[in-house]
């Protein structure tokens, strides 16, 4: 078996932390590098994070790359009111024993994609799409050597959890989403719609805490710290793990259903902006826009895979 060869961008996060740690558990996926953008909370506690993860992982084999500090055009919006100030409360992260390469993450991008000739590179963004959208806009070409983005991000039919009609990393980098969305790449989303399908209720926590490894331990103690937030906003009976439908998708895609169509995101609109929709205007582009999961399976498969490490 050919391992598919990736490119996580992140911002860590404990979602986007247990996504990382499923990939780096998984034969199937060859995690080229991990980049590092602004979202959930800022640079460098999202390097710092990402450091820390592959070191829990034992994977420090696969290099860190310090990404981009703020979004492209507005403000850098974060969500330490969700993760905490660390990004990854719940969980004792080791100290880092690897250091981010000193290469910028939108040059490792770039690089990357030109260098991938018969294997062209899956890029997953777990986060705002700052560092794809500015290597994109910096050296277009990269275009051919990407098989697909596949983005946890948006809110189509579901309302937006950030603001009525956006979700956070559509918000956070709207402008960003809009060069992706128009690039013409092949795009799968994982919006809203699909990962508030998939929610880590209190066996799957049980199961995962009981697995007597440090990956384990670590996710069960992010999710019981990330879950809170969810339940108390949405009554819901726990927490939605946005980030890992991503990973999952490429291991197991038939987990996923969803449908085809041309998207588009408001980018100028204060009072819509961050909003993704359906459009059938001219120019816009085209994903595959997931909303509905196996949810049992899914969560077997996070349990496995973080499990084992």
């Amino acid at each position: 078996m050919t391992a598919r060869p990736i490119i996580i961008d992140t911002d860590p996060g404990q979602d986007d932390a247990i996504a990382i740690l499923m990939a780096l558990a998984s034969p199937e996926l060859d995690v080229r590098a991990i980049t590092t953008v602004a979202g959930n909370v800022p640079q460098p506690r999202v390097t710092d994070n990402s450091l820390s993860l592959v070191t829990l992982a034992e994977r420090e084999d696969v290099p860190v790359y310090r990404g981009c500090s703020r979004p492209l055009v507005r403000k850098l919006y974060t969500a330490e009111y969700v993760h905490g100030p660390t990004g990854v409360d719940g969980a004792d992260l080791p100290t880092p024993t690897v250091e981010a390469h000193p290469m910028h993450g939108v040059d490792a991008i770039i690089e990357a994609c030109l260098d991938a000739g018969d294997e062209p590179i899956t890029v997953c963004p777990l986060g705002p799409l700052t560092n794809i959208g500015m290597a994109i806009a910096k050296e277009p070409s990269i275009l051919d050597g990407i098989r697909e983005i596949v983005w946890m991000g948006g809110a189509f039919d579901e309302a937006g959890n950030t603001t009525p009609l956006a979700e956070f990393n559509a918000y956070v980098d709207p402008h960003a989403a809009h060069i992706v969305f128009s690039s013409g790449v092949p795009l799968t989303i994982m919006p809203l719609d699909v990962t508030h399908k998939a929610l880590m209720v209190e066996r799957h926590v049980e199961h995962l805490a009981s697995i007597d490894r440090p990956a384990a331990q670590a996710a069960a103690g992010m999710v019981r710290f990330y879950e809170r937030y969810d339940i108390d906003k949405y009554g819901i009976p726990g927490a939605p793990l946005h980030d890992p439908c991503v990973i999952a998708f490429l291991l197991e895609p038939s987990l996923f259903s969803g449908e085809t169509g041309p998207i588009a995101i408001d980018h100028w609109n204060e009072a819509t902006i961050g909003n993704t929709y359906r459009s059938e205007e001219e120019g816009v582009g085209r994903a595959t826009v997931m909303s509905s999961v196996d949810a049992d399976a899914f969560f077997d498969l996070v349990i496995e895979r973080v499990g084992s490490l």
